[in-house]
């Protein structure tokens, strides 16, 4: 059958519907980017916030839409926490939990009649590994980079995530398997590897390692073309003074850090059951600065928790101020079924209060970036060229994450090119 796959939310879920994707292929079926012409649709959806569900409801919707007659396979972390409420009032045809999606090539041959395909999380959960390519390098026939999937569930339950709930506890492939999938997709010319994972510096929970091993061991693979590696988002404290050490002198590890920090405040972040001070936080950035003056430094901003009051916002945008990061990533706060924070006798930030604070954080990103590009004027820096042209126009990204603009040249597609910014 013609199937069409459909992504919403974090790379992790790229990667996993890539591994969807290899899987109904091998089977048999056919991928295919119009959904007018596919008989089933597997659509991998997001839960991390109200907008995210609302985005997973719109798109079933349209599909249905465009195409009546289609099959829709719902899975996913909204699929995982919300299976037999999806099923009742969607017009899908089935439903695949977490520990499921490897069954999908098999299970989509019995569409006959609404289903549910759905097991708890628990400690029992099997790491599933998954590699993924941009859909815009895949239609250009180009591999520039590839999202590869080392980690998924979280230990951690903060007072606000669902994650632990839909992707369960902390988990792992070993070093070994890794490396030798990187050597896989190296073969193939591919320049850049974004490792990912819900907790990527928990990595080794279930094999024993420590992430900093397995960056180790990547940095020794060798190959007859240069590659680099961005590490995806990490917890700050488990971005050890060693990894980041270990950056500051690697030939392969990008200067590129992603940091969640969620809150500037002490008393929000003890209220979300974080486990750090906003001083280890910043200990980490003033460290990175210190060792990689030009490196990237992106964070993730919540606002507009339980319990967050104007003076707690207002410490919270002072303390940003002062931190010389590269950008923010910021989010409104949305309450999720079965977490703790909803059940805390706490003041309820409303929400067009949560979008202005969220304006507020977006202002000062702008700000950072800006910042962040003029220091960097004058630095030598490498990028690497991408596939995608608009306007007769390429695009590549820095080093450290600054997206570079060229005329077009189709013969430095997927290749590094030393520049000064």
């Amino acid at each position: 059958m013609e199937i069409y796959i459909k992504t919403l939310g974090c790379k992790l879920n790229f990667a996993e519907s890539s591994a969807i994707g290899k899987d109904l292929i091998d089977h048999g079926h056919t991928l295919t980017d119009d959904i007018q012409l596919a008989k089933v649709c597997v659509v991998n959806t997001c839960s991390v916030t109200d907008t995210a569900d609302s985005k997973d409801r719109q798109f079933i919707h349209h599909a249905k839409k465009l195409n009546p007659d289609i099959k829709i396979i719902v899975t996913g972390c909204y699929a995982q926490l919300n299976a037999e409420k999806i099923l009742a009032t969607l017009p899908i045809d089935m439903v695949v939990g977490m520990n499921e999606k490897k069954d999908i090539p098999a299970l989509i041959a019995d569409l006959t009649k609404p289903s549910l395909h759905v097991s708890p999380i628990g400690k029992g959960d099997v790491f599933q590994p998954a590699v993924s390519f941009s859909d815009s390098e895949i239609a250009n026939g180009s591999r520039t980079r590839v999202f590869l999937k080392i980690q998924d569930g979280c230990d951690y339950f903060c007072s606000y995530c669902t994650i632990p709930l839909a992707r369960g506890r902390s988990r792992n492939a070993s070093i070994e398997t890794i490396v030798a999938e990187i050597r896989n997709v190296l073969a193939n010319d591919t320049k850049e590897i974004i490792l990912t994972g819900v907790n990527i510096g928990d990595f080794g929970k279930s094999t024993h390692e420590r992430f900093i091993d397995l960056l180790q061991a990547i940095e020794q693979i060798e190959c007859e073309h240069h590659f680099r590696v961005r590490v995806s988002s990490c917890e700050p404290d488990l971005l050890t003074e060693e990894i980041i050490d270990f950056v500051a002198t690697s030939k392969h590890f990008a200067p590129h850090f992603h940091i969640p920090l969620q809150s500037g405040n002490n008393e929000i972040l003890k209220l979300m059951r974080r486990h750090y001070s906003r001083e280890l936080f910043a200990q980490r950035v003033m460290y990175i600065r210190q060792k990689l003056p030009y490196a990237f430094i992106g964070v993730d901003c919540m606002v507009g928790v339980r319990g967050e009051t104007e003076e707690h916002f207002a410490d919270y945008v002072q303390f940003m101020e002062t931190l010389p990061v590269s950008r923010l990533h910021v989010f409104p706060y949305s309450e999720r079924a079965n977490t703790k924070m909803v059940g805390m006798p706490l003041h309820v930030v409303p929400k067009k209060e949560r979008l202005s604070r969220s304006k507020i954080l977006q202002t000062l990103s702008a700000q950072k970036y800006d910042e962040f590009v003029q220091n960097c004027k004058g630095h030598q820096a490498t990028v690497l060229w991408e596939a995608k042209k608009k306007n007769g126009k390429m695009y590549g990204f820095t080093d450290n994450y600054i997206q570079i603009e060229s005329d077009f040249d189709a013969t430095k597609i997927n290749r590094f090119e030393n520049i000064t910014l």
